[in-house]
């Protein structure tokens, strides 16, 4: 069953697509050039002496990841419900196949990150500092990034089978989470005063440990991944709590 509703997912996004797949390429590519264009040159924001594509582009697989996991799994209830109508199954799988669906996208995105990465690697000397032990460090931050869309995404889900408004408020409150996220600038960048507030927000340490194990920039504290780590458990946990309590009555709330 998981696998029947991680295949749909895919038919449903690019069955009647052109181009199909290639947009998980053209998707990222084009909003790194737009990222390193504006941000990068017009208002000058530094990336620690890393190329700015690089920069941009680590820091939006790991966003688009999250982002595409909270946005999706948040619509579970109301976008299943004639499903979850006429047949029972554990409700479950549905957000699940969403991250399973999402961590695919992932892997293609973070494959175009390997081949930009490699030509820098091989034929600049612009990042003399990356690959080193906390490069090991990626699964884990996959996976942290996995369950900590999954849990919000399962507590918003809950919430929007009552509260319809939230959907629209999901959309803008992604967006200014990504600004509040360094995707566009390192957190060496900030004061002290805001980088101890920076580092609050779960998404931080995440994206920092990444670059500092690939680029050799960017800040790595052992407290905020941990911390991370800890926030998106007690969120996976309460969100299944949630989710589990919602479906039992949630169609007659719909």
């Amino acid at each position: 069953l998981l696998f029947l509703f991680v295949k749909r997912d895919f038919i449903t996004i690019y069955k009647q697509t052109v181009l199909g797949p290639l947009w998980f390429f053209i998707q990222p590519m084009l909003t790194t050039l737009m990222f390193s264009l504006v941000f990068g040159h017009i208002a000058g924001i530094s990336t620690d002496g890393t190329p700015k594509i690089l920069f941009y582009l680590g820091g939006l697989a790991f966003w688009n990841f999250f982002a595409a996991n909270l946005t999706s799994t948040s619509n579970t209830f109301i976008a299943n419900q004639g499903i979850f109508g006429k047949v029972y199954f554990p409700r479950l799988i549905t957000p699940l196949s969403i991250i399973i669906s999402n961590l695919f996208k992932f892997g293609i995105q973070f494959f175009l990150f390997v081949i930009v990465f490699s030509y820098y690697f091989i034929f600049t000397d612009e990042i003399p500092g990356s690959l080193n032990s906390f490069t090991l460090l990626l699964p884990i931050l996959v996976f942290i990034t996995a369950i900590l869309g999954l849990g919000f995404g399962l507590i918003i889900s809950s919430l929007t089978t009552k509260y319809r408004d939230l959907r629209f408020l999901l959309q803008f409150g992604v967006q200014l989470w990504m600004y509040a996220t360094p995707v566009i600038y390192p957190l060496s960048t900030l004061s002290p005063k805001l980088k101890s507030i920076a580092i609050l927000n779960p998404m931080t340490s995440i994206v920092e440990t990444f670059r500092f194990g690939f680029l050799g920039s960017g800040t790595f504290n052992w407290f905020g991944l941990i911390y991370t780590t800890i926030f998106a458990i007690v969120v996976l946990i309460i969100g299944t709590l949630v989710f589990n309590k919602t479906e039992q009555n949630f169609m007659d709330i719909i």
